[in-house]
């Protein structure tokens, strides 16, 4: 962007403010459904922006075609996840996985973990783009997790995965907005400051499952797992950043097995031990308990999860075929837009462009009709028929996509809009501009969290703010790796409460109008992961 005259003042900072604020509002106290409150945040953002910041309607249009465009991205991995979800449930696969997974431990706490934090963060390692959510909460609903506790533990767990998962597209992108000297050096602090949402993502779900009682029964797991997770990222950051993630959720997937032996976590936790157990559905259990014989193994219930696994290796990891299938390429052409306080969007030739043939989307749907096929050819779907009746694919597909789309769309318009009227440079520099050294140390992750809630992802948050929280860095004389380490981990816990992420969890577990509920358990856990984050930036800071 080039030179503006946008004002950073205190009443243009809280007008830019109001959008965000409104979403939060409308999504908590008032409990709307993200469909209406979507679109209601999106509103006051348009306005804000026509009226005070100064905004041409064209601008608008322009900022809010981008976002539809943005939005594609994340729908097209909403869609295919939401028919591999229906091809696998109307063929029995969730009925039989609910069997298969209590065999593999009676544990039910230590399935949850392994699921919805060490598998969950295996999957964002190698695909992300909300493929752990869409994969992991029906597996959760499947073992008897209520849903509301299914989608937060999907979306909150795997967040610490967020920023080199994906086979680091987060951190290549800072790399290509921050001006960081001592590359090394910001992949270690970067993982260091991450170690704090790994352990609170696998503390989380232990809290949710039985509070306090649960912690005092889990804790050696939690130990056991987050340093496998979090430390094995750091090690391994030092030889590859763009494989960390993934190879420290590999190794934490291989030590479920050994750890399922422990005897204290492969019998069932003891009642006196956790006697309250509200993230649990009784009924789901008991319902569990006294239902037939699946009609099909556990292996083949697994069969949608490895095909997606290999097909997403395959392509991601062998190079020749990935630079293959990356030379198509779709992005859309759109002007200059500018605005009347000088904030001006260059013309683009193709704006975001993205190879739909390598994007986790088309895994899903190689691996939905893959499943589909053999699931077809054994028969599963007959048998489950007899014994359950028969539901429209298409017609099921329709009803849960339709309503979880358009909050998806509006979200990611109102980021678009955000960012080209200047509200995110104002909300940005107004927090930079006034604040000591160390104190914007201290809130550095809180601006990468803030770009993450706004886009539902590290990606989009690092492009955003990696660039100018390396500018601010310089100015305040602060080392522009600790800074960049900070906005790499509000990037990435940033995504608990992304809008997008938590329509998408409500929208597989089938709860699509209680996002309020999933934001509500959301919002404790990121703000202390915000604060001790903030702290680690800090002695970060006074120790370089």
């Amino acid at each position: 962007m080039d030179e503006t005259t946008i004002p950073v003042d205190l009443v243009h900072w809280i007008l830019a403010t109001l959008s965000i604020v409104a979403l939060l509002v409308f999504l908590v106290p008032l409990r709307w459904r993200a469909p209406e409150a979507g679109p209601g945040a999106m509103f006051v953002a348009g306005l804000l922006a026509f009226f005070a910041f100064r905004t041409p309607v064209t601008t608008l249009a322009v900022a809010s075609a981008k976002g539809v465009w943005d939005a594609i991205f994340i729908l097209y991995v909403m869609w295919p996840a939401l028919l591999l979800y229906q091809i696998t449930k109307q063929a029995g696969g969730y009925d039989a996985l609910r069997h298969g997974i209590s065999r593999f431990s009676r544990n039910e706490l230590f399935v949850i973990l392994g699921l919805g934090w060490v598998f969950s963060s295996f999957l964002q390692g190698i695909a992300g783009f909300g493929a752990p959510i869409a994969v992991v909460a029906p597996l959760l609903l499947a073992i008897g997790v209520r849903p509301v506790y299914a989608a937060a533990i999907s979306i909150i767990a795997h967040a610490w995965a967020r920023f080199f998962g994906t086979l680091g597209v987060g951190w290549l992108a800072t790399l290509q907005v921050a001006d960081v000297q001592d590359v090394p050096r910001a992949a270690f602090e970067s993982s260091l400051l991450l170690l704090i949402p790994t352990y609170f993502g696998g503390l989380l779900i232990v809290w949710l499952y039985g509070r306090w009682a649960a912690v005092r029964h889990a804790w050696p797991l939690v130990l056991i797992l987050g340093t496998i997770l979090g430390f094995g990222q750091l090690v391994f950051a030092f030889v590859s950043p763009e494989l960390s993630t993934f190879l420290a959720a590999c190794i934490a997937m291989i030590a479920l097995y050994p750890l399922s032996r422990w005897r204290r976590f492969s019998e069932p936790v003891p009642q006196s031990d956790v006697p309250d157990r509200p993230a649990m559905d009784d009924t789901a259990t008991h319902a569990q308990a006294e239902s037939d014989e699946p009609v099909m193994s556990i292996g083949m219930a697994f069969l949608p999860y490895a095909v997606l696994t290999v097909v997403t290796l395959g392509v991601q990891l062998f190079d020749p075929l990935n630079n293959a299938l990356r030379q198509f390429r779709i992005g859309l052409p759109f002007p200059e837009v500018t605005t009347g306080f000088g904030v001006t969007n260059a013309a683009v030739e193709r704006y975001a462009p993205f190879s739909p043939l390598t994007h986790p989307g088309t895994m899903l749907m190689v691996a939905a009709i893959v499943v589909w096929i053999v699931y077809r050819a054994n028969g599963y779907y007959a048998a489950w028929g007899v014994r359950h009746g028969t539901e429209n694919l298409g017609r099921s597909l329709i009803v849960d996509g339709v309503p979880a789309s358009l909050p998806v769309i509006a979200f990611l318009v109102t980021s678009r809009i955000l960012d080209h009227s200047g509200q995110t440079i104002v909300l940005a520099h107004g927090i930079a501009d006034t604040a000591p050294p160390l104190i914007y140390a201290g809130i550095a992750s809180m601006i990468g969290a803030l770009g993450a809630f706004m886009t539902s992802s590290s990606t989009a948050s690092n492009v955003l703010f990696g660039g100018l929280q390396s500018d601010v860095a310089q100015l305040h004389s602060l080392p522009v790796e600790s800074i960049v380490a900070a906005q790499a981990a509000g990037s990435a816990y940033g995504n608990a409460i992304g809008p997008a992420n938590i329509v998408l969890g409500t929208s597989i577990t089938g709860i699509k109008g209680q996002e309020g509920a999933v934001m509500r358990l959301a919002i404790p856990w990121t703000i202390i992961v915000a604060i001790l984050t903030g702290l680690g930036t800090i002695a970060l800071v006074i120790l370089a």
